[in-house]
């Protein structure tokens, strides 16, 4: 079973959560870091497809409606986790330290998650 690693949408990709999911060793990646900064969502969900990420976002409405697209036209993606930006950086490094607790990678193929019930 492999541990999920995580792709931050430029949505909520914020400063202050970046270094902190990183000192709690979960393994990112950034829009900054692959260059793909402005991309649409469904070409950011391919690409986290075909490199084995989870792809974290707060825009939840999009990502609902492209995982629904995907398991309609029988189109697979490694995961979506999403969580509405309302949350503070310290609920979602919880919510995340939590999902990624509970969930591996594969656990997480085509399937969609929202990381509030992960929250207490």
């Amino acid at each position: 079973m492999s541990q999920i690693r995580l792709y931050i949408d430029e949505d909520s990709q914020d400063t202050a959560l970046l270094p902190a999911l990183r000192a709690r060793q979960i393994d990112i990646l950034t829009v900054q870091e692959t260059n793909t900064f402005g991309l649409p969502d469904i070409q950011q969900l391919r690409l986290t497809t075909q490199h084995d990420l989870v792809l974290y976002s707060h825009n939840i409405r999009d990502f609902c409606q492209l995982h629904a697209e995907f398991l309609t036209n029988n189109e697979n993606h490694a995961g979506i986790a999403l969580l509405a930006q309302d949350y503070s950086i310290g609920e979602q490094v919880r919510a995340i330290l939590e999902f990624t607790s509970a969930k591996t990678a594969e656990d997480m193929q085509n399937q969609l998650e929202f990381l509030s019930q992960y929250i207490r």
